[in-house]
């Protein structure tokens, strides 16, 4: 059974920083795509950012570009999201997410897998 566990999520003040992390129980974890998506109360979910298998590619939302990191260790099948620079709009609960696909999607509705989600809370 595939399992993406988040962590990581805080309250944090405006202008702070988090670092989440997922951990997956993919057995290939080398041959997925992952990523990180958001969703505040009443909103849809968000992309927020994409990491291709190798982790050379990155892609990101115009919301968090040049604030937010995607990165991997396929060595230890775990995915990060360093958040620099927060915004109380920032405020959501994040999901990591993993598609075996070469294509690196920014569309949810094509991933195949999804962790619980982490809080994460920006104060003003």
């Amino acid at each position: 059974q595939v399992q993406l566990v988040e962590s990581g999520g805080g309250l944090v003040q405006a202008g702070g920083s988090l670092r989440l992390s997922c951990a997956a129980s993919l057995r290939t974890f080398s041959r997925y795509v992952m990523g990180w998506f958001r969703q505040a109360p009443g909103k849809e979910r968000d992309f927020v950012a994409a990491i291709s298998r190798s982790g050379l590619s990155t892609y990101y939302a115009d919301s968090v570009k040049g604030r937010f990191t995607i990165s991997r260790d396929n060595a230890k099948n775990t995915v990060y999201l360093q958040m620099n620079s927060l915004k109380p709009e920032d405020t959501s609960v994040y999901y990591c997410a993993a598609v075996g696909s070469v294509l690196v999607p920014q569309d949810g509705s094509q991933y195949d897998y999804w962790g619980q989600g982490t809080q994460v809370t920006v104060s003003s």
